[in-house]
This record gives structure tokens, C-alpha cells and sequence, in this order.
């Protein structure tokens, strides 16, 4: 099977063409425009493979992406490229309504003409996996109930809104054209590779800085954290033997409160690499509390068992085994994340109201 991934330089998509080489015979077409969050050096490790191509293509650009599609005749779309970091939402609204609503009515539109022309039996064999989040559902605050598939969409931000958006075009998509769509919502993702604006990476980098490593409010905010090659599994998985028109959401099994993911962090980081930073014994020091995001959820959890009933999936990894092995990587590859902190982003907080 050949995949066009979108977005394969970013975390998760990166992990989804590593676990595609790796560990399966298929191969990989890499569509990505090359953002901030976007780096190359995360296939690295894959990118002389002869199964494994790059495409630096936008994916509002209609041609470009019309071309892809007839000079690499794919079996499978999996659509991962977004704006998505909800700070950033805040900050500047208008790059996600055009990347993760406008993009995805020009892949749909794009893969609906591409398989039109396709023989009957290439047809019935053609895919479109639109990977999506659970944020799309809103907050769970005072209850304790789980996402499940069938949870009405209430999306708080900017980012979560847009890409509601595009859940509902994949949709609309399969309804009324039959285009043989699937999709998934995931909880938060960590591990290897990850753009450190996100939690854990940055409070991992921060503390080996002696830098402050800021708690948005007070720090109870619940999330599912699901280590990103588990999910590179389930998304290959979902893709290959998924049933057209379901959804499948993605979860970790791991509810934490934010303060806790990072005291952890902490505590390995204490273990491993103890401080060196006057007056500091223990980077739990470093921590500090800083006013909340703009309409911050407070709890997602993900009930995950429909793909478990129905697929066979579970994650390999708890909380205690993946934020182990995520931290020693990131002491492991200081390179890496020097390169990318040689760009524009320095650590600094995103998305605050003025």
C-alpha cells in the first residue's frame, strides 16, 4: 500500500512514517509545507529509504496537491496536516480557519476527483483517514464521564473549532459523495520529536535551562496523555482495517492533572541529571503559577473502547513507561532541540489577551 501522509514533519506524523517504515512493508509519500513545527530532522532516520519520498507542498494549494495525487497514485490518505497549538489559536485565529478548515475542503476535493478515476477494484480499496482531536468535544469539568464517539462537539477554541470544522466536512464528504472516509480524535500526545510549545517538552527543556516552568492557573487541569508511537500504531492500524464512515477515538488511559505531568517530569529529570543550578535542589523549585489560558478546558478523558472492542487496539506504554523513555530522549538528543530552538521560538508563553 503506498500512503500520502499530510503533515509528516510534524510530531505525530513524523512518528506515523517512522512506525510505516520501520515495521510494515508499505510506503510513504510526505506532504508538508514546512512551518515552525514542521522539521525534517525528525526522519532523519528514515529518510534514505527507498519506501519514503518528500513532498514540500501546501495543502490550500489545489494544483499542487492534484499533482501529488496523479504523479503518486495513492492507496491511502492520512491527513494530519494542522495548525495545532491552541495558544497560537489565540494569537493568531485566522492561519488555522485557513490550514485545517480551507486545507481540508481542498484535500477532500482534491482525493474525491483523484478517486473517481480509479478502476473499480483500486476504488474499493482507497482510503481518506482525517486524524482529528478530542478537544472537538469540549470540556468535562464536574463529571466523570469519558469522549466517546457519540459525544456532541462543544469546542472551546479557536484551534478546536476549526478543526470541528473539518471533522464535519470529512463528513459531509462521505455522506453525500461516498468518499470512503475515516476518522480519529486523539487525547494529548507526548513523547520524541515534539515542538517544545507543547507541556512536556518545554517544562523538560525549561528545567535543564534553569528557566521557570509555568503552570497555566492552578495547575488541576486533566488530561489523557497517550504516547505518540502508540498512536502512530493505532492511526496505521485504523487506516488499514477500520470500517469507512466510523470513528475511532484514540486514548492513553492515563488521566493526569497538569501540576502532576510535571512534577514527574521533575522527578525524573532530578534522577537522572541532578541540578547544577544555584539555589535550585530540585527543579520542582522552578515551577510557578501564571494566569490561565482564555477559555481553558479543564478535563478531557477518552473512552477508547471501541477501537479496543473493534480493532484490537491497546497502548503498549502507561504514563510511568512513556514519560520515562520521552524524557531520556530529549536528554539524549540535545542536538536536536537546539536546532530547533535556533528558530523563532524561544520557550516564551503564546496566546495570552492583552
Amino acid at each position: 500500500m503506498k500512503f500520502v501522509i499530510t503533515g509528516g514533519a510534524g510530531f505525530i506524523g513524523s512518528a506515523v512514517i517512522r512506525h510505516i517504515i520501520n515495521n510494515t512493508d508499505h510506503s510513504v509519500v510526505n506532504i508538508d509545507k514546512l512551518t515552525y513545527a514542521g522539521n525534517l530532522e525528525s526522519l532523519e532516520p528514515v529518510k534514505n529509504d527507498n519506501r519514503y519520498s518528500f513532498e514540500q507542498v501546501d495543502i490550500c494549494d489545489v494544483n499542487e496537491v492534484k499533482r501529488v495525487f496523479n504523479e503518486h497514485q495513492p492507496n491511502v490518505v492520512m491527513h494530519l496536516a494542522a495548525e495545532s497549538h491552541v495558544d497560537r489559536s489565540i494569537d493568531g485565529p485566522g492561519e488555522f480557519i485557513q490550514t485545517n478548515i480551507v486545507g481540508t475542503y481542498v484535500l477532500l476535493e482534491e482525493a474525491r476527483d483523484y478517486w473517481s478515476s480509479l478502476s473499480d477494484d483500486k476504488k474499493a480499496s482507497f482510503r481518506f483517514h482525517h486524524v482529528s482531536t478530542d478537544e472537538v468535544y469540549g470540556d468535562l469539568e464536574g463529571t466523570y464521564n469519558l469522549f466517546t464517539e457519540q459525544t456532541p462537539y462543544a469546542p472551546s477554541s479557536p484551534y478546536s473549532a476549526a478543526k470541528a470544522s473539518s471533522d464535519h466536512l470529512v463528513r459531509a464528504w462521505q455522506r453525500t459523495f461516498q468518499l470512503p472516509t475515516l476518522i480519529t480524535n486523539c487525547s494529548n500526545n507526548y513523547g520524541p520529536y515534539q515542538f517544545p510549545e507543547k507541556l512536556i517538552p518545554l517544562i523538560i527543556l525549561n528545567a535543564l535551562e534553569g528557566k521557570d516552568l509555568p503552570i497555566y492557573g492552578n495547575g488541576k487541569q486533566i488530561r489523557d496523555w497517550l504516547y505518540v508511537d502508540d498512536h502512530a500504531r493505532a492511526l496505521v492500524h485504523v487506516a488499514l482495517t477500520g470500517e469507512i464512515g466510523e470513528t475511532y477515538n484514540i486514548g492513553g488511559h492515563n488521566e493526569l492533572q497538569n501540576i502532576d505531568v510535571v512534577k514527574t517530569v521533575c522527578s525524573i529529570l532530578d534522577g537522572l541529571v541532578p541540578s547544577s543550578i544555584d539555589g535550585i535542589d530540585r527543579y520542582d523549585q522552578l515551577i510557578i503559577y501564571v494566569g490561565d489560558r482564555a477559555g481553558h478546558d479543564v478535563r478531557y478523558a477518552i473512552d477508547a473502547t471501541k477501537i479496543s472492542d473493534e480493532l484490537n487496539w491497546t497502548p503498549n506504554e502507561t504514563f510511568a513507561t512513556g514519560i520515562k523513555k520521552t524524557v531520556q530522549w530529549y536528554l539524549d538528543n540535545q542536538v536536536w532541540c537546539d536546532h530547533v530552538k535556533d528558530g523563532s521560538y524561544q520557550g516564551e508563553r503564546l496566546g495570552v489577551i492583552e
